[in-house]
């Protein structure tokens, strides 16, 4: 069969990559891709909806799996399934959960989902109103897709009135900051979770933990993601506690609201002292959680997809390699900022054979690989335990350069030192 990926960045080149190890696929298609995942995918540059649906069916495209957001808040699915395409991603309304965050806030009270306390504004002097009464730190939001940069936060007033001028008076996130959600801080760590579902049913994954935040220790500004590592040492309770209190009623409610969600729910939550809390949904795959997760996945993915699409999930089990995984993003200076773009990529023929290199920002000049984004590429190991495969990846990624290069030093630490205490 023929399967299509839309989108360009590490987390299609990663399910490309594992949708072309299967006995089933004899071809995959990546639109529009980026030149790094030539090895495993034929590229298709399209346009639009119309040119995607007019080349699936030329084809005879089995399937197509959406990577990205963006194309699902715009109805990508709906337009697939009223041409009669089979597609691995929600409809527009499902699509809603990452689409709005007051929409998903306002879900998970009404559901009882477990979450952080909020309001919702759309002016800023109410706002301003109340985060004076509030305790700090506080979290701001902007309400739509802002490809991860849109959350804030905030450790005093001033920080807080300066973050609302910039998004609700200045408008630098457009549309997409003209809702706010104001919520509390939770205190605790993250970890993702998908859930493979047929709208009905479901399957999770292990647990994963992913590296916001741009600098070592979880500091400085949000980015798209930094690293993350698999599976996320926290006790096998915790998943079925995320399961049966997070994925199940979310499901269940959004069956209840005429928005069946049919595809891959991603959760991020905080555990906190009270339990586990949703920070947020997603519609699809993690970036880059989708490049530990899938490297430890021993099911064909193409399996995977097939029962979501035949409602037939709950048959499902999926299994996973006795292996740690961990990912380092190489990102060009000055992200999630500005960055200048065009710079040789060195040392990617210097990686060792077992190591997975997964590209994002990047165009091809000749035949040398030059930076074109904010994360460049990605590099993940296997490992016996986090130790060994974190030891392996950052080998590997010092073999790696180009001008103005910034990665983390300290991805999976959070999970190592807890495998220090067990």
């Amino acid at each position: 069969m023929k399967v299509l990926i839309v989108g360009s960045g590490g987390r299609e080149h990663a399910i490309a990559w594992k949708c072309a190890q299967s006995k089933k696929v004899d071809k995959v298609f990546v639109a529009p891709g980026n030149p790094g995942m030539e090895n495993v995918a034929q590229l298709i540059q399209l346009q639009n909806t119309e040119e995607l649906i007019r080349f699936v069916k030329s084809e005879g495209i089995r399937f197509t799996i959406v990577g990205p957001e963006q194309p699902l808040a715009e109805g990508l699915g709906d337009e697939f399934l009223k041409a009669n395409l089979a597609v691995i991603g929600p409809s527009k309304l499902a699509a809603e959960i990452e689409g709005s965050k007051v929409f998903a806030k306002t879900f998970m009270k009404k559901y009882h989902i477990p979450t952080a306390d909020f309001q919702v504004f759309d002016e800023i002097v109410p706002a301003l109103s109340y985060i004076l009464k509030k305790e700090f730190p506080l979290v701001i939001k902007v309400d739509g897709l802002a490809a991860g940069k849109g959350v804030f936060i905030c450790d005093n007033y001033t920080e807080a009135e300066t973050i609302l001028n910039h998004i609700m008076n200045y408008g630098i996130f457009g549309d997409a900051g003209s809702q706010i959600v104001i919520e509390e801080y939770l205190q605790g760590e993250e970890a993702s979770l998908f859930a493979f579902t047929d709208g009905d049913h479901f399957v999770s994954t292990i647990l994963s933990q992913d590296h916001k935040q741009l600098l070592n220790g979880d500091e400085g500004p949000n980015t798209g993601g930094m690293g993350a590592y698999a599976p996320a040492l926290f006790t096998k309770d915790l998943k079925k506690q995320i399961d049966k209190n997070v994925i199940a009623p979310t499901l269940k409610g959004m069956r209840k609201e005429r928005r069946t969600f049919k595809g891959i729910l991603y959760a991020g939550v905080m555990l906190t002292e009270k339990g586990p809390q949703v920070l947020e949904f997603n519609c699809r795959l993690g970036d880059p959680e989708t490049q530990v997760i899938l490297p430890l996945l021993d099911n064909d993915l193409i399996n995977v997809c097939e029962a979501i699409l035949n409602k037939s999930i709950n048959e499902v089990e999926l299994n996973w390699k006795n292996k740690s995984a961990v990912n380092v993003v190489i990102a060009s200076g000055g992200y999630p900022g500005t960055y200048e773009k065009g710079y040789p990529i060195k040392g990617i023929d210097k990686v060792s054979d077992d190591t997975l290199v997964f590209f994002a920002g990047v165009k091809k000049e000749k035949d040398t690989l030059l930076t074109n984004g904010g994360r460049v590429l990605s590099l993940t190991a296997l490992g016996n335990d986090l130790r060994d495969a974190q030891e392996k990846v950052y080998k590997e990624v010092e073999k790696v350069s180009f001008a103005n290069s910034y990665y983390r030093t300290d991805i999976a630490q959070k999970g190592i030192r807890r495998l220090g205490e067990k």
